[in-house]
């Protein structure tokens, strides 16, 4: 039953993570498209406060949904490998970005494609913001729900005696 435990609070984290870097990914994504729509600085505040509440969780939602499976792999392969530094889950994260745009490459309709090259590397950025936000969130304890033995214990056996 402990280990169960364990494993279900690990798995309640890394949703926890993936939702803390779903909406870190929308909010840089916002931030991105307000400088290019010439929003002012001074103008900021009314922009940011009425946008942001709804439209942030809105397309995180979207974020979460086109970057589930390549994510979902990336972090399975983090627990198993027990990887907990902060240059994994960003390159990851752009890496699941990369993906999606090469998602959108194979699409049936030409106007979902991007094909301009800032908008790439922002959503590749976008993918780096998430995985660093997630390896806040949940990544430094990648692997921590392994058993590990005690710290005095033997690694191999004594001697057979034979």
């Amino acid at each position: 039953m402990n280990r169960f435990v364990a494993y279900f609070v690990r798995f309640a984290v890394i949703f926890f993570g993936y939702a803390v870097g779903s909406l870190a990914a929308s909010a840089f994504i916002h931030v991105i498209f307000f400088a290019w729509a010439g929003v002012q600085p001074q103008d900021a505040p009314w922009v940011a406060t009425g946008s942001f509440v709804f439209s942030v969780p809105f397309v995180a939602l979207f974020v979460a949904y086109f970057g589930f499976m390549p994510s979902a792999l990336a972090i399975l392969l983090a627990e198993l490998l027990s990887r907990r530094d902060w240059l994994y889950y960003a390159l990851a994260g752009g890496a699941v970005a990369a993906v999606f745009i090469g998602y959108l490459y194979r699409e049936v309709d030409p106007d979902f494609a991007i094909t301009d090259t800032n908008m790439m590397l922002s959503l590749v950025g976008a993918g780096m913001i998430g995985g660093i936000f997630y390896w806040l969130a949940a990544g430094q304890w990648a692997g921590s729900w392994k058993r590990r033995r005690p710290a005095g214990a033997p690694s191999a056996p004594g001697p057979s005696g034979s």
